[in-house]
């Protein structure tokens, strides 16, 4: 909690030069470096009605296009929701600016088909930052 609220602090302080993609947030002898990262929310789609021929073409090529930018270092993570609700999945993109994300994005064989939406926000979080 104490890290939390040390990081909403320097937050707050930095956020009037909010252009910047990366900033250092100290707790006792830690330092991080916060960087800027876009985080995509994938919806439900309106092109809900393919046969399941098309479907299995478009979800190889959606994991295609994840795969390839994951190789190219344009995305962090990854991965579905669990359920079936309207949220599908996420992306953590590691791009200079939010417009190359949604261009990236734009590209999913699953969005051009409409199969998928997509919402796409900045997000900051520690570099290093892992799942456990």
């Amino acid at each position: 909690m104490k890290i939390l609220l040390t990081f909403l602090t320097m937050f707050i302080l930095t956020s009037i030069s909010f252009s910047q993609e990366e900033f250092e947030a100290r707790e006792g002898d830690t330092t991080f470096i916060m960087k800027k990262y876009y985080f995509c929310l994938l919806k439900r789609g309106p092109n809900r009605n393919i046969d399941s021929v098309k479907l299995a073409e478009i979800q190889k090529g959606h994991l295609a296009h994840l795969n390839k930018l994951a190789d190219d270092g344009k995305i962090s993570i990854a991965g579905p929701f669990d359920g079936d609700f309207d949220w599908r999945g996420i992306i953590i993109f590691n791009t200079k600016t939010k417009e190359e994300a949604e261009q990236l994005q734009s590209e999913d064989p699953a969005v051009k088909a409409g199969r998928l939406i997509f919402e796409i926000y900045p997000w900051w979080a520690a570099k290093g930052s892992k799942l456990n």
